[in-house]
């Protein structure tokens, strides 16, 4: 269930290891890679971020191999660009060295560290203290992946059925009933891909509450094309480690636009890409998950100065400039915003890892932000394997 990346390549992986077996798709819109997919930064994840031993750090270095291989196959775009993450200072020194042990434990390939001069090597406008770089990460078209691998379950034998929304789930005798507004639909096996409904729908399936959802939106930017070349590749700050978000950074498309961004604040729907876009009843459900409420009042001054940034174009543009000191406001326009699906326990600890649950012939994948996209091949291969 779930026809945005992740829940297309589970489906491809199950015709591929089970042939014979009838797979079908279910989405409630009218399009694959409707959601996190086709609004998020592009970027295929080399591994540098995640504690070793990790399901995001085994399944996204196993999964930039399969992903870059399968762009190959297919004839999308896969450039390796490069990444430098940039230690603004000297107390930002330490921090960028344990990203550089953690992504050695991982298996990253090709890492260096940069010198301030060096840096500027590589990335001629960028600024800071000293830097570590990352040949192998690329940029992508996840859109265009997507449809790929629905074309794959296609002509497998599946089916992938777009426009049916999926309003109740019982288990019985082994197997599943989806219920949908037109119909019930039977199936030995289900495996749930819901992105930002992926508690929902676990609990449609008698799984526990929590992990709840936060939808937390990321606002971008894009530079004028005429400034696009103040970045080579990707240029990203030392993330804070009370947090899974990566911070306001650079990101270079393969249309050869950039983008700045993502910022993270509270988006007031599941699916709450504008300001406007609000609902109440999934913001009261929010509010309601004590998960939230503990985080809320532990990190409220970081999420205001988040929604400050958001809020006013300079102050956004201010937390860019400190890597790219040319950078002007005026270089900057609107781009379309995503919204991440953060699973959060009752406690307020945002979830890191991935997680994936099983109920009978249910599978849950109850928390897959960054880097799901990049690890979704490895992601299906690990949640076919254990089925």
């Amino acid at each position: 269930m779930g026809a945005g990346i992740l829940g297309l390549a589970v489906a491809r992986e199950v015709a591929r290891a089970r042939p014979g077996v009838e797979v079908t798709v279910l989405d409630k819109e009218d399009r694959v890679a409707a959601h996190q997919t086709g609004r998020n930064s592009g970027v295929a994840h080399a591994g540098l971020y995640y504690a070793p031993g990790s399901l995001k750090a085994s399944l996204c270095r196993r999964g930039i191999g399969l992903l870059k291989d399968y762009c190959t196959e297919k004839g999308l775009p896969y450039v390796e660009c490069g990444k430098v993450v940039v230690a603004r200072d000297l107390a930002e020194l330490e921090p960028l060295l344990e990203i550089e042990r953690r992504a050695l434990a991982n298996g990253v390939p090709g890492l260096r560290r940069l010198s301030r001069a060096e840096l500027r090597e590589v990335e001629p406008h960028a600024a800071g203290a000293a830097a570590l770089h990352s040949p192998s990460t690329a940029i992508v078209d996840y859109p265009a992946v997507a449809r790929a691998l629905a074309d794959d379950v296609r002509a497998a034998g599946g089916t992938v059925r777009l426009g049916v929304e999926v309003t109740g789930l019982r288990r019985a005798s082994g197997r599943v009933a989806v219920r949908t507004p037109h119909e019930e639909l039977a199936f030995d096996r289900l495996i749930v891909c819901a992105g930002l409904h992926a508690d929902r729908v676990a609990r449609l399936a008698g799984d526990a509450p929590d992990p709840a959802v936060v939808p937390f939106r990321g606002e971008y930017y894009r530079l004028v094309p005429e400034r696009a070349g103040l970045v080579r590749g990707l240029i990203y700050p030392v993330p804070d480690p009370r947090y899974p978000f990566l911070g306001v950074h650079f990101t270079r498309r393969v249309d050869g636009g950039v983008d700045v961004g993502p910022n993270a604040v509270l988006a007031l729907a599941r699916e709450g890409y504008r300001w406007r876009d609000a609902r109440a009843a999934d913001l009261l459900e929010t509010l309601r998950r004590p998960g939230f409420r503990h985080l809320a009042r532990r990190h409220w001054r970081t999420g205001a100065r988040e929604l400050y940034g958001s809020a006013v174009k300079r102050a956004f543009a201010a937390r860019a400039r400190a890597f790219v000191p040319e950078l002007r406001a005026s270089d900057m326009v609107p781009a379309p915003a995503g919204v991440r699906a953060q699973a959060v326990d009752p406690d307020g600890s945002l979830v890191d890892d991935f997680r994936i649950g099983r109920l009978g012939p249910v599978t849950t994948v109850r928390n897959a932000p960054s880097p799901a996209a990049t690890s979704s091949l490895a992601i299906a291969e690990h949640i076919v394997r254990e089925l």
